[in-house]
């Protein structure tokens, strides 16, 4: 095997990796948290890595001598973005199905180069491919069926009704983040992936940290149980900052193309961690509605 062929293994298992992480935990971990408020989960969610962060990246803060107003302006907007209310979006998701319908709401988080495409064509000026309205269609169209099947949504159902708000959450999640995608690649110009993860990271605590303080909601400390704290740093350790360092491992390694078809065992992973834990399937038509989702996604970054 090839030196090149090496690298871009090692790029595709720890993008793989990351993807199964993320998975597990949208499907497992996250939704475990349910008892506390949702701007508080956020804010542990963050500040715990951040803490962990500093202790072996401490060195990073020299690299604010090398940040213009530029670079403060788009983390800012990272961290907004992706940090608070892409975050945000997608736990409020996660709570209001009760542990139901869970992987649904991770998969529509797969409508997130939609957004990142057309932010990149607006605020970068990268091309849009011609086929783009086509695939990205599909994929919108798709994922309705994901959610609701052939059915029509029923307002007045409160079952219905927690489902379709957990479905704009997810998109919005899906907005945030895209958002942030294209942030970053901005931010990436000049600085490394571990200068970004680091301030993302921090930014976005400081934030969260305001609006926590604001609106009172560091009483839930006093709520939070010893399985909330195990919650919290098995997600600090792993599905959360451990899992964004090894995705930019491996996405240094491979093309775009590899990296979302890695990026596949994330919606396999969370159908099957869902049926695993929650005993939850997906029905036949929203399992073909998936694939066809994911299919036209695939089909936006090739």
């Amino acid at each position: 095997m090839t030196f090149e062929n090496k690298t871009i293994l090692k790029g595709t298992i720890a993008i793989s990796i990351s993807a199964i992480l993320w998975g597990f935990d949208g499907v497992v971990l996250t939704p475990r948290l349910y008892n506390l408020d949702v701007g508080y989960v956020v804010f542990m969610l963050h500040l715990i890595p951040f803490v962990l962060m500093n202790i072996f990246l401490f060195k990073q803060y020299a690299q604010l001598k090398l940040f213009i107003k530029q670079d403060y302006i788009t983390m800012i907007l990272i961290s907004s973005f992706g940090g608070v209310l892409g975050t945000i979006s997608i736990v409020q998701a996660l709570f209001l199905v009760n542990f139901q319908h869970l992987s649904v709401v991770v998969l529509l988080q797969k409508l997130q180069p939609i957004f990142a495409i057309l932010l990149a064509a607006v605020l970068l000026k990268e091309k849009i491919k011609k086929n783009f309205a086509v695939w990205a269609s599909i994929a919108i169209i798709a994922s309705y069926f994901l959610t609701f099947g052939f059915e029509l949504p029923k307002f007045q159902s409160n079952g219905d009704s927690k489902i379709i708000k957990a479905s704009l959450f997810a998109v919005l999640a899906a907005f945030s983040f895209g958002s942030s995608t294209v942030f970053s690649k901005r931010f990436l110009l000049n600085h490394n992936f571990i200068t970004a993860t680091f301030y993302r990271y921090g930014f976005t605590t400081v934030i969260m940290f305001v609006y926590v303080l604001i609106f009172g909601k560091y009483a839930y400390f006093h709520d939070t149980t010893p399985v909330n704290w195990f919650y919290f740093i098995i997600i600090g350790l792993t599905t959360g900052s451990g899992a964004i360092f090894i995705y930019y491992y491996g996405l240094r390694r491979v093309k775009a193309i590899v990296a979302t078809i890695s990026e596949l065992l994330f919606p396999i992973s969370a159908i099957f961690f869902d049926y695993i834990f929650n005993d939850s399937l997906l029905s036949p038509i929203q399992l073909i509605s998936a694939a066809i989702m994911v299919f036209a996604i695939i089909r936006l970054n090739s």
